[in-house]
Formats: C-alpha cells, structure tokens, sequence
C-alpha cells in the first residue's frame, strides 16, 4: 500500500499599510479572530510591527500590522514610518487599507507614490463602507485605482467583519509555498509579557487624553506564573514630566487604579487565568531619545 504524500504547505506574510487610523489594527484583530493589536480612537497608536497569525488548513498567513504612515516630525515618529516601510517591503504582499469616511486625502496620495516602490503584489481594502454611500465607494476605488497598479479591491468593514473573509480568501491564493512560520495554534509573534504591556498601554490611551499618551510606554518588568497556575505582572509606565505622572495617577490614585482594573480584566480573559497586575508610574524624561526603548519596541534607532 503506498503512503500518502502530504499536500504542500503554504505561507504568505501579508503587510497591511495605511494612514494613522485607518482601520488597520482593528482589521488585524478581526482577521485573527481575537485581540491581538491595540485599537484606540488616538491615530498613532501602534507603534511597532505587530503580527497576526492565521492559519487555515494548509495555508498560513502572516498579518503584519504597521505603524500608520505619516509625516513624521519626531525620532519615535521617524522609526514608526521607517519599520512601516520596511514591513511593507519585507512582505510577500502588500494591502493599502484606506478609510472610506476619509477618502483619497493627501495621506493616501503619499501612500500611494510610495507603493510605487513597492514590486510585490499589491490589494486594496477599502475600510469602513458601513460610514458611507455605496455611490462615494465606487467613486473612490476608480480614483485610487487610476493612481496605482493594484491586483483587485476590496471593501471591508473590519469592525463588521464584513468582507473580511473574502480578503483572506485571496491572500491564500496569494500565498507561496513553504514551511509555516509558526505554530498551528500561535495568533500572534508577540511575547505574553509584550502583550500584556500593549493592553495597558490601550487603557492609558483610552484613559488619559491630550498629549500625555505619545509621551508614554509601559514596560512588563516582571511576568511570573504563580505555582496556581496564576500571572503575577508588575508594570512600569514610564512619563515624560512629573505633571504627567500626576495626571497617570489621577486624585487619590484613581486613574491609574481604573487604567490597571481595566487591563487586568482584559487580561484574564485573553490568558484566561487569574492575573495580578502591579502598575508603577516613573518620570524618565528622554525615555523617547533612549536606544534601549526603541529596541524593546523593535524598531530601529533613528537619527
């Protein structure tokens, strides 16, 4: 009796690229099927290359959500354009994600002259077409695909998961052959005590307003499993000024104790275990200047 060969694996890393806010974290998550990225109403929050693992039969996505593409002013802005980019160039393909409230701004338009760049495969998905008429949707993907060679358009809305499938469904057929990346049940490359310092970094962004958000980290110190089974996580959130760290703090330390309650729920239930979460606020003035951050972020240290 002869053996069976097994069918061939395949593996394709997709980059998802767009302007701050357009959705891009949001479709991660929907596309992995649980929270693996940050979502705030704040643009700029992810900071780093954050990947999303999909895996379906043979076939093994790598979602890799970038940093929004701006007009960088700041060492920490620069780094965030600069490991877009390079996510984007590092793919097998790449997706333009595009807010459809928004529409073909100069943001896109800068976009789109960099894809030029770009020699892999290009989608565009067209995010949030529950927010409007499907007359504008039309219009909008002519204009944008006079301005760049993409192979076909999608329309999403990532927060629906409307459409969302379909989109996997062609990156499968977009995808190489070769050996998985990861693990069949692996959703994310990020570390637990990497994850846990992004869902508190979510809470800080959705708790505190202004400008104190881009002016703050938080860093997992410590990530110990207790002997029942339990995480015990102590954190730092590291400020910029000392009036910053008052604000983290809040009266009486009311918010940073609503900002760590607030993680330690969402916490529990991605680990799906008991956590004990200890927060502590400390002023590190250059903290953005700092090569050692920046490496902890994984991106690369500017001039």
């Amino acid at each position: 009796m002869s053996e069976v060969t097994p069918s061939p694996t395949k593996c394709g890393f997709v980059a998802l690229v767009g302007a701050p806010n357009a959705g891009k974290s949001t479709l991660l998550n929907a596309l992995v099927g649980t929270k693996v990225s940050i979502v705030t109403h704040k643009a700029q929050t992810t900071r780093a290359q954050v990947r999303g693992v999909v895996t379906i039969e043979g076939d093994q996505l790598v979602f890799i959500d970038t940093p929004g593409i701006f007009a960088p002013k700041r060492r920490l802005d620069r780094a965030m354009v600069q490991s877009a980019w390079t996510g984007a160039g590092d793919a097998d393909m790449v997706a333009l994600i595009v807010d459809a409230q928004k529409g073909l701004n100069a943001e896109v338009e800068a976009l789109l002259a960099g894809l030029q760049n770009i020699r892999q495969p290009k989608v565009l998905v067209i995010n949030k077409i529950d927010k409007v008429k499907h007359e504008t949707l039309l219009g909008l993907s002519q204009s944008i695909n006079e301005k760049a060679n993409f192979e076909t358009t999608f329309m999403i809305s990532a927060l629906r998961g409307h459409g969302v499938g379909d989109f996997v469904d062609w990156c499968r057929t977009k995808a190489p052959l070769g050996e998985w990346h990861f693990p069949e049940e692996h959703l994310t490359d990020l570390t637990l005590a990497l994850t846990a310092a992004e869902v508190t970094r979510e809470k800080l962004f959705l708790r505190i307003h202004d400008e104190i958000p881009y002016q703050a980290t938080v860093e997992t110190e410590s990530f110990k499993v207790q002997k029942d089974g339990s995480y015990r996580i102590e954190q730092v959130i590291y400020v910029t000024r000392d009036t910053h760290k008052m604000i983290v703090l809040g009266a009486k330390g009311q918010t940073i104790r609503t900002i760590g309650a607030e993680a330690r729920k969402e916490l529990m239930e991605m680990f799906e275990t008991e956590v004990h979460l200890f927060l502590f606020v400390k002023v590190r003035a250059n903290w953005a200047d700092d090569p050692e951050r920046y490496r902890e972020m994984g991106l690369d240290w500017t001039k």
